[in-house]
């Protein structure tokens, strides 16, 4: 058979299509996979937000002039009696108009502590992809005896392997359920009470924006867990999987990173020495007082910040209130972040990714019955960032298009609720509510 031109193209096709596919199935070897995926992953993202800039685009609430009849219609006494007023010095109309409460101070343990503290015993991990919060889980666990890996603690709370997020409450329950160690998270936390675990003896695992890695753009969440600190060089030590083991941050960064998450903080525990935890927590032992305190703070920083700071400080006074079930102020709260802080905010430097870690505003306008407003924002959040891998969202926007009529549409939102978080009993009882089998 002679080879002709037409049979040299397909002979070189045929080579390329097999060289092609001989490559794929590499790749897809379990150790090539672990190597390169997240390279792949990175890549594609890169394209996506170069022709796609998510800091450009923007959500703005489209219901706040509708919340008088909303809440006349939808509210009923959910709200606590006591809920602070925070109205910003540059605000033309007050926003949040429940009755202030006196602002609660917390008394502290009179043992004083050391001026530097540093812990051993922390087996530090590099993370895999995506994977920062059971490698911190993990690594907090080993200071206590547990001998197994991130690949264990992935399997606890990340199921689905590009997942973008593990929420703080996610590891509590997760070290409950499967060790025989306790946990218990709070909001709210200073370099004091900080420092007070870590010189009894308690690493504390913190939820932290990257400024320190990613200063000007593309703006994500982290996890680390602290084991020490050092006052003479003003800085806490970090077990960071992203970045390295015992990595030095500065007191007054880790504080302003710390406060894109609301001074949220775990504390992991054998059984035995829970007293000695709930003594340094002193009133933020009480979850009520906590969550009280957290909101007051949030409030008091409404007119100390600017920029993508007060974004952050209007954002966790709504996370406050909704956890405080005020579901009106906490709606009030997000609007203001949204509608008037989030476009003075440079594009480059903008948290577009705030609801991949944080589903404050869901609750607050799906409680509100403002349930478009809460389509649009999942909406956004998976569009404008490019990436489905966000189990919440889904579940979310599935329960406004249910409240809304749409059925059909609400079954494949928690259909895709469950395809990314399988097993997740949330979404399979949304939809054995609906006669339809998960």
């Amino acid at each position: 058979m002679r080879n002709t031109p037409v049979t040299k193209i397909l002979m070189i096709f045929l080579a390329v299509v097999a060289v092609l596919a001989l490559a794929l199935a590499v790749y897809y070897l379990p150790p090539v996979h672990e190597r390169l995926s997240w390279r792949v992953a990175s890549l594609q993202a890169r394209i996506f937000y170069f022709f796609n800039p998510p800091g450009e685009a923007a959500f703005s609430p489209a219901q706040q002039e509708e919340m008088d009849g909303i809440v006349e219609m939808t509210l009923t006494a959910m709200a606590p009696d006591t809920t602070p007023t925070m109205t910003p010095t540059n605000s033309p109309t007050p926003l949040i108009t429940a009755t202030p409460t006196q602002t609660p101070t917390p008394t502290q343990t009179p043992t004083s502590i050391p001026q530097a503290v540093i812990l051993t015993g922390v087996t530090h991990e590099y993370q895999k992809m995506n994977n920062c919060g059971p490698a911190t889980l993990s690594m907090a666990l080993s200071f206590w005896g547990w001998n197994g890996d991130q690949s264990i603690a992935r399997e606890w709370i990340r199921v689905h392997p590009d997942d973008r997020n593990v929420m703080p409450d996610e590891m509590v329950s997760a070290v409950k359920n499967h060790t025989n160690l306790e946990a218990l998270m709070r909001w709210g936390g200073d370099d004091e009470i900080i420092k007070r675990f870590i010189a009894a003896g308690f690493p504390v695992i913190i939820e932290r924006d990257m400024g320190d890695v990613r200063p000007n753009e593309d703006w994500t969440g982290h996890y680390g867990v602290i084991t020490g600190y050092d006052d003479a060089r003003g800085r806490f030590i970090l077990q960071d999987s992203y970045v390295s083991s015992d990595y030095p941050l500065v007191y007054g960064d880790f504080y302003r990173y710390w406060r894109a998450f609301n001074h949220v903080y775990v504390v992991i525990y054998p059984p035995e020495r829970e007293f000695e935890v709930l003594a340094i927590l002193g009133p933020h032992a009480d979850e009520a007082y906590n969550l009280q305190f957290a909101a007051e703070k949030a409030g008091a920083a409404l007119t100390e910040l600017e920029g993508r700071d007060l974004f952050f400080a209007w954002f966790n006074l709504g996370t406050s209130l909704v956890n405080l079930g005020d579901y009106v102020g906490a709606a009030q709260a997000f609007d203001h972040a949204y509608d008037v802080v989030y476009p003075t905010i440079p594009s480059p430097a903008r948290p577009w990714r705030m609801t991949w870690y944080q589903t404050g505003p869901y609750h607050a306008y799906y409680h509100t019955g403002r349930y478009q407003d809460v389509i649009d924002l999942a909406t956004f959040t998976i569009v404008n960032t490019g990436v489905e891998e966000i189990e919440e969202t889904w579940l979310w926007r599935g329960r406004a298009r249910l409240a809304l009529g749409e059925q059909a549409a609400a079954v494949d939102d928690f259909r895709t609720a469950l395809k990314y978080r399988p097993g997740w009993s949330v979404p399979e009882e949304e939809l054995r509510n609906l006669g339809v089998t998960p």
